[in-house]
């Protein structure tokens, strides 16, 4: 089994469909430009596959060739959620090791599924995505006291606010106070 992106064997693909015979009696081909890179992929032959770079006794050893379509954020999304081992599960396994809640909101699902889109790293890039945005959480969570929440939305997906601390109140009768992580400051300098 073989697996991979193959960025731009679209356009070997293209080219050869839109290749047309010579004189008069050849069928003149209209170049689709409107065709999706799914679709030009899932009309491609051994030559592509030789023509992009891999050797013919490779490609010889590839009886079947299968094209998947391109996630999309609904796709991602049920990757971060679904699966008995999500990404969002794993995650939550370790707040709950220090006896605290992860919630994630709709919203920063979304925001993560559109970062891994725009990166193209479809679902293998969900977990850098989602280390990137707990990191400091993670590390910081172990001296924090009274913590019994963190909640994650849009907002510290996208780097504009840090995730949210919810803490326990020490008079179990009054409301969770909540407040935002504090961020590490760097050591820029002012201007």
């Amino acid at each position: 089994i073989v697996g991979g992106a193959f960025a731009g064997l679209e356009k070997i693909i293209r080219n050869r469909s839109n290749q047309g015979g010579i004189g008069f009696v050849a069928d003149i081909k209209e170049t689709d430009e409107s065709l999706k890179v799914g679709e030009l992929l899932s009309d491609v032959e051994p030559e592509d596959l030789i023509r992009f770079g891999l050797i013919p006794e490779f490609v010889g050893r590839l009886p079947i060739v299968a094209t998947l379509e391109e996630l999309d954020e609904a796709a991602l999304i049920t990757i971060l959620v679904e699966p008995k081992n999500a990404l969002t599960k794993q995650y939550r396994k370790l707040f709950e090791m220090e006896s605290v809640e992860l919630e994630f909101r709709e919203d920063a699902l979304r925001a993560i599924a559109a970062k891994a889109m725009a990166r193209k790293t479809g679902a293998r890039g969900l977990r850098t995505i989602m280390e990137a945005v707990l990191l400091d959480t993670m590390y910081e969570l172990p001296s924090m006291k009274n913590v019994s929440k963190v909640v994650v939305d849009e907002g510290v997906v996208t780097g504009e606010t840090n995730p949210y601390i919810i803490y326990e109140s020490e008079d179990t009768t009054a409301p969770a106070e909540a407040e935002e992580a504090p961020r590490p400051t760097g050591s820029g300098t002012a201007g």
